[in-house]
């Protein structure tokens, strides 16, 4: 089968989606209207509630949202073939994560640019917030270790990919301190646009010519000294002002990961590559050697942001809810954002399947077990050879989809002589790709966090407040680096695909009691009927992982702490969401039977007349 068509049809499908369904949420479910104040303007301090261009936020939020999971959850998903995969990605996107992105980012909005946990306090009952709020803070928590995890391993030994990250940090802030502060009441987009995206490129360049130089053993670390270096960033990037780091460096390498997929797309419209999976495998029923567990229920794990993710309400009810200018940019961001996510997760699954199944396997496979599936290689040796690098037995995803990739990109006329080049760029792509979603999740981890501990000590409810910026950041930090440090893949990733999934059943739960709360009964189905289905598979996952992953791990010699320790965090994750879904559940009922609805259910109307800034 040729990737061509299925790339076109992916295309048209997305393209309709957002015409007409985004279009008939905003109007007629969620009723988007810019004569309502958006809380940017409404509470804007110049450090958290910062009014935004649209295309600046659209950047931040891509950013944010598209970490590891659209672009390894759907390699390691083709273990199962190329069918069940491509079917969820495309159907789950545009009915289940698109919607959830959206609704969620419109319901913080209406509620001061609030946290998820405190939509559901309003919407629901102070139970169902302190619930949702202790479940939400540790699945976060796994779900940063479950990125963060997939850069340590794209970044170690990898002194070029290490220069490329380190020096977007100071372009960001030059362009952070250009963009809001170089004239007052004003943000200045296109110069220090053009500038970032030369100086991003030169540092791409750079990098190639840096590892390459004596001085590459100073940037070169092992797996330990990346995740200590990953949390001394997330710990500044969560303490600084949102302006200066967070959201000029989100939109600057939103450049370069449109711009990457862009050129993917190109290249799969131009070489044609052939889908060399079949449509499913035999490990379909379970024996894989990547995913220990049938296809149901664990490719909708596995998969666990290109369809839907839980992960993207918490920046939908992070940062980007105090960032938006007015409401109607909410269907770009909320509803747009996830999709251009589905499409990445579409062209991952693509370029992992390109590859023989024999290469896919050997890569993602420990030599002694890939020996006994009784397949063979094909073109990895000589692939190997080329790039420079052994890569069979490197398991994560990483390596396998960045070999894909560059098959692609040099099989492009004139591009054949580059598979090295274009394999070393793909690995930065990812670690980048990733990277930008763990400084985001850090900083809503900490304000969830915030909120948290505002119930024991009322200044931690000040998100401004210094000395609580620095102990919950430290907090969240050492806990997910922690889970990095002494974790691995094969441990993180099933407990932080069930994680997130088991998020996003809370938020189409809120979101579908704040659709009834607002009196859009009838209009209700398009976040419970996700909600039903991401939550039996999820819930089905998290009871086999514990089951069938991380007791028999604890019974093996060394590993006793760590897998009690993941089977605990999973028990408290399915007890979590049961207790939410229960609330909810409870609540919607009352209000479908004539209760009346909480108090500042559906959010206050926000004052009319708040001065905005200028944009030019």
């Amino acid at each position: 089968m040729n990737a061509f068509p299925v790339l076109l049809g992916t295309l048209c499908v997305f393209a309709l989606a957002y015409r007409y369904y985004s279009a008939f949420i905003a109007a007629k479910v969620l009723t988007l209207d810019d004569t309502r104040t958006t809380p940017s303007h409404v509470y804007e301090d110049g450090h958290n509630y910062v009014p935004s261009p649209k295309w600046v936020l659209f950047g931040h939020h891509f950013a944010a949202i598209a970490g590891a999971g659209p672009l390894v959850g759907p390699t390691l998903a083709a273990q199962f073939g190329f069918a069940p995969g491509f079917l969820w990605i495309l159907f789950g996107a545009v009915f289940a994560g698109c919607v959830h992105d959206f609704t969620v980012l419109v319901a913080s909005v209406r509620h001061k640019g609030r946290s998820l946990a405190d939509v559901a306090r309003t919407e629901v009952g102070p139970y169902a917030g302190l619930v949702t709020m202790i479940a939400l803070l540790f699945i976060l928590l796994v779900t940063l270790a479950g990125l963060g995890i997939v850069v340590v391993n794209a970044l170690a030994a990898s002194p070029w990919g290490v220069f490329t990250i380190a020096m977007t940090i100071p372009i960001a802030v030059c362009m952070g301190l250009y963009m809001f502060k170089s004239v007052p009441g004003q943000i200045r987009i296109g110069l220090p646009s053009t500038l970032g995206v030369v100086l991003l490129i030169g540092a791409v360049i750079g990098g190639r010519w840096f590892a390459a130089s004596h001085y590459a053993s100073a940037l070169t670390f092992n797996g330990h000294q990346i995740t200590i270096l990953m949390g001394l960033y997330g710990f500044i990037a969560s303490v600084l002002p949102v302006w200066l780091v967070l959201e000029p460096r989100d939109y600057l390498s939103t450049y370069m990961k449109l711009g990457t997929i862009a050129l993917l797309i190109l290249g799969v419209f131009i070489v044609h590559p052939n889908i060399q999976f079949p449509a499913v495998t035999q490990f379909i029923h379970g024996g894989g050697p990547i995913i220990p567990g049938k296809l149901f229920p664990f490719l909708f794990v596995t998969i666990a942001c290109g369809a839907i993710s839980g992960f993207h309400a918490l920046i939908s009810s992070g940062t980007t809810p105090k960032m938006l200018w007015k409401e109607t940019d909410a269907r770009i961001i909320g509803y747009g954002a996830m999709m251009c996510e589905g499409i990445v997760a579409i062209l991952a699954l693509i370029a992992a399947c390109s590859m023989y199944p024999g290469d896919y396997f050997a890569i993602n496979s420990a030599p002694a077990v890939f020996a006994k599936l009784g397949l063979h290689t094909v073109n990895l040796n000589a692939f190997s050879a080329e790039v420079g690098e052994k890569l069979a037995g490197r398991t994560g995803g990483a390596v396998s989809l960045a070999t894909g990739m560059a098959q692609i990109f040099s099989g492009i006329p004139g591009m054949k002589t580059l598979a090295g080049y274009w394999y070393h760029y793909c690995i930065m792509f990812e670690a980048l790709f990733i990277l930008t979603t763990v400084d985001t999740g850090t900083r809503v981890a900490r304000y969830v966090l915030h909120e948290l501990l505002g119930k024991v000590h009322k200044p931690f409810s000040n998100t401004a407040w210094l000395p609580g910026n620095l102990v919950t950041s430290a907090i969240v930090v050492l806990s997910w680096g922690y889970l990095i440090y002494t974790g691995s893949i094969s441990t993180i990733w099933p407990l932080f695909g069930t994680g997130n999934q088991l998020l996003a059943t809370i938020a189409l739960a809120v979101v579908t009691t704040f659709l009834i709360n607002m009196g859009r009964v009838k209009y209700a189905f398009i976040t419970a009927i996700p909600m039903c289905f991401v939550g039996v598979t999820t819930l089905t996952a998290g009871v086999l992982s514990i089951k069938n992953i991380y007791l028999p791990l604890a019974q093996k010699p060394g590993h006793a702490f760590q897998g009690y320790l993941d089977a605990t965090l999973m028990l408290i994750f399915i007890v979590g969401v049961v207790l939410a879904l229960i609330e909810c559940g409870r609540r919607c009922w009352m209000t479908l039977h004539g209760a009346p609805i909480p108090e500042e259910a559906f959010g206050t109307p926000e004052p009319a007349g708040a001065g905005k800034m200028a944009c030019c």
